[in-house]
């Protein structure tokens, strides 16, 4: 006798919310972890900065929580580009850790060439080692979780045949 599975696979905007909350508390950790010499209200007040200028580092609690939104607003927003494209990527990368790698290479970009020049924060210069510390982190933190969670998502049976683009 077959074994019939019931389990209901969640949609994909509730794989997506739950991704996105994974994703931008991963990096958030990570980021309040390395920037250990500074406490946590200033990394997002740091973030808050980006819109509301060297203001943000005046304010208070209101600027806490608007650097927390807007870091996750980020993190949600590259995680559902990123995990839509997900089927697109694995078709010629063929690797999902592959994937991983580039999707972090992507968010780098996104973040470090568009995002903070065009905020309040402006154009710094970087240096390699730091270009690479933040890499790792994103591939840990942002393509690890969305590449290993789109390649479970798209690869189960509802979705057989529907994997590549």
């Amino acid at each position: 006798m077959e074994k019939i599975d019931d389990k209901k696979q969640p949609g994909k905007y509730t794989v997506i919310a739950w991704a996105g909350l994974l994703t931008g508390t991963l990096d958030a950790v990570a980021a309040i972890l390395s920037a250990h010499k500074m406490p946590a209200a200033t990394v997002f007040k740091f973030i808050a900065s980006g819109v509301f200028g060297k203001a943000a580092f005046a304010g208070g609690f209101e600027m806490v929580v608007a650097g927390i939104f807007f870091h996750y607003l980020i993190a949600y927003s590259i995680t559902a580009v990123l995990f839509v494209m997900y089927p697109m990527f694995i078709s010629f990368l063929k690797n999902k850790y592959v994937v991983a790698v580039v999707f972090a290479l992507i968010a780098w970009l996104i973040t470090h060439l568009v995002i903070v020049p065009l905020s309040r924060i402006g154009w710094s210069h970087m240096e390699i080692g730091g270009i690479a510390i933040g890499l790792g982190i994103l591939i840990i933190t942002i393509g690890l979780p969305i590449a290993l969670i789109a390649d479970r998502y798209f690869s189960s049976k509802k979705y057989e045949g529907h994997y590549k683009l």
